[in-house]
């Protein structure tokens, strides 16, 4: 089994989470800006990394790892939240280390970005970012999210608990 070391950025700003999807690909649903981390490279760097490429920010923030995900993809069924788009394969065991990113502000409340130079070597992939309520409907229904990205956040809400928004 291919192993494939991932880092990924949790962003927030206040309780909202920068999320998302990618609009020549709708059936995936939710994401978090991250991906593959590069041989001899750390998974922080990784993180910075991919983070950068795939939103188009550069942060002088910190990283924080809040959680790990050891995902087994190779015995997942290639369905619903598994299902991977054409040419991006997901096989192969996924291990994962979460970074926490806070923000005072948003630098943007919504935009689209290309990632340039995908992991797998295929066409440019567009991506379209947006902010959602991490106590909301929408983040509390991990089905809304593509490949256990939503598995973190009740991992991430706990570290969140005195800025939840009023009802």
């Amino acid at each position: 089994m291919r192993v494939y070391h991932k880092a990924y950025v949790y962003l927030t700003c206040g309780t909202d989470l920068l999320v998302f999807d990618e609009p020549d690909t709708p059936w995936l649903g939710l994401q978090v800006p991250g991906g593959t981390v590069d041989p001899g490279e750390s998974f922080l760097h990784g993180a910075m990394r991919e983070f950068a490429e795939e939103t188009g920010l550069d942060l002088d923030v910190a990283f924080e790892q809040f959680s790990s995900q050891d995902l087994p993809f190779e015995t997942m069924p290639a369905t619903g939240q598994f299902k991977a788009p054409s040419g991006r394969p997901l096989k192969g065991r996924h291990i994962r280390r979460n970074y926490h990113v806070c923000l005072q502000n948003r630098p943007r409340d919504s935009w689209e970005h290309f990632e340039m130079h995908p992991s797998n070597g295929g066409d440019p992939i567009r991506f379209r970012f947006f902010w959602i309520d991490l106590f909301g409907p929408e983040a509390e229904d991990q089905e809304n999210f593509f490949a256990a990205f939503g598995e973190p956040l009740e991992t991430l809400r706990g570290k969140l608990p005195n800025q939840r928004k009023a009802a």
